[in-house]
């Protein structure tokens, strides 16, 4: 009996394999074995070859595997996974798809389908929060570089608008974790106390939705609507630099919310003093809470996101290729993902242990490595040696132009080839504190974008550096 349940999955891989890539099915769904079938429960179990290859079907594929089942099993089919997560000793894990009840087709299932109705008035049941389930408190490793965000952000999370952290604004690089730990508040606040409404929302979507708004004449319920929201976390508000409608609705929003004591949590890659569309009121009212920086993690908190990863994903890697891997990445955590996302899929695909060799392999192709790595004291020495200055000049509080320029350009080349974090960087050049850098690598990369002579003149720099190497 089995086997003709057998041939019915068999039947299966075969209606996936005709929507997806070759690569794709390769890579993902060949992997997957059979296990068995319980016609009386109508539950699938299959075996995949590690608790990441589940996480991933999970994230990307589930409709697509769901609208197979029911084509080729002719029923609503419980499947069930059963997780490799250490093929040494041979443990495994089962656990159950989260797949949805409703299947129209293979339609893979991503968050822009799930953005919210603006003017939905539902209550803290149906209201979806749009908070990843993935991004918690659990998963977000602790170090040096963030325990003072994720410290405020776990007291948020417990006490919910009644803190002094009110509103609390996180800032730092592109990578740096920001995303998860506003995530892992929202996550933790729903679990703590499930009637609160909680809402996860991109300053994107935002701007967008309110566009829509004054389009319909409903710019009042738009307002009302996030009137009601008990803790509001915006990511990246850093893009209603040219918002100005926008951000007007947003503060009748912020001050309503603020003033009934409901949370609000902002995230930018910048600090709120470099915000052009912060209005000197909005300021004032940020002051009353908390403004703290995420940095890049350093080479310890890199290792212990990368042994984390692997924990969660049955990862045997080992310690000289996390070391090398943590060593070699740009100091971002997406980027430390990534690589580790590349050697498990090779090693997938050509069915090889995760070694030095084929870490080298992948790094290579995902950052640049560097046996000789510039130094703060180099880039200094090249933009001094450009712009004819001297390194006291640049470390002076002057305001010349050509000390200004070359002291900005030198932070901002610090950030790009360094894994140094803001503030040690503004230590290094004349004893300036991280938001100086941050405000000089913004300047900088605003200039590029309008002036090309300026764009050749750092070309020039860096290709200095080069040469020196």
């Amino acid at each position: 009996m089995q086997q003709g349940h057998k041939a019915l999955w068999d039947n299966c891989l075969k209606l996936i394999a005709s929507n997806v890539s070759k690569q794709i099915y390769k890579t993902w769904f060949e992997p997957i074995t059979f296990e068995s079938y319980d016609e009386e429960k109508k539950t699938l179990l299959v075996q995949v070859p590690s608790p990441y290859v589940y996480e991933y079907l999970e994230q990307h594929y589930v409709q697509l595997v769901a609208w197979a089942l029911v084509k080729s099993f002719k029923a609503n089919v419980r499947l069930t996974y059963r997780l490799v997560t250490d093929k040494e000793h041979k443990l495994v894990q089962d656990v159950e798809s989260e797949r949805p009840a409703d299947i129209q087709g293979p339609q893979p299932t991503t968050r822009a389908n799930q953005s919210p109705t603006v003017l939905d008035a539902a209550t803290p049941q149906d209201l979806n929060p749009q908070l990843d389930p993935k991004k918690t408190f659990d998963s977000f490793v602790e170090g040096d570089a963030n325990k003072l965000p994720r410290t405020v952000g776990l007291s948020i999370a417990e006490h919910p608008g009644k803190s002094t952290f009110n509103p609390f604004f996180i800032y730092g690089p592109s990578g740096c974790g920001k995303t998860h730990l506003i995530n892992a508040i929202g996550v933790q606040t729903k679990k703590l106390f499930p009637q609160k409404r909680v809402l996860y929302v991109s300053a994107h979507l935002f701007m967008v939705q309110y566009v829509n708004a004054k389009l319909q004449n409903v710019i009042n319920d738009f307002i009302k609507f996030y009137q009601t929201i008990d803790l509001l976390i915006v990511d990246d508000v850093q893009e209603w630099a040219t918002a100005e409608k926008t951000v007007e609705a947003f503060f009748h929003i912020f001050d309503h919310l603020f003033r009934i004591g409901k949370q609000i949590i902002l995230a930018s890659d910048r600090p709120p003093v470099d915000l052009g569309w912060l209005t000197d009121r909005m300021l004032t009212r940020f002051s009353c809470g908390l403004i703290a920086e995420l940095d890049r993690p350093n080479l310890q908190l890199s290792i212990d996101i990368l042994q984390s990863k692997c924990r969660r994903d049955g990862l045997k890697i080992p310690a000289d290729v996390i070391l090398f891997i943590a060593e070699n990445a740009s100091g971002s955590v997406r980027d430390l993902e990534g690589v580790l996302n590349s050697l498990m899929a090779f090693s997938i695909v050509y069915n090889s242990n995760i070694d030095m060799r084929l870490a080298e392999r992948i790094i290579k192709r995902a950052v640049k490595i560097d046996n000789n790595p510039l130094t703060v004291d180099d880039i200094l020495e090249k933009v001094c040696q450009h712009y004819n200055v001297s390194q006291q000049n640049v470390f002076s509080k002057s305001r010349k132009r050509d000390f200004v320029q070359a002291r900005q350009i030198a932070m901002y080349l610090a950030q790009k080839y360094t894994k140094m974090p803001a503030a040690r960087i503004g230590q290094l050049i004349g004893g300036r504190d991280h938001s100086t850098v941050l405000h000089s690598c913004a300047t900088i990369e605003n200039r590029l974008k309008v002036d090309k002579y300026f764009s050749s003149e750092l070309s020039s720099i860096e290709n200095s550096f080069k040469l020196k190497q």
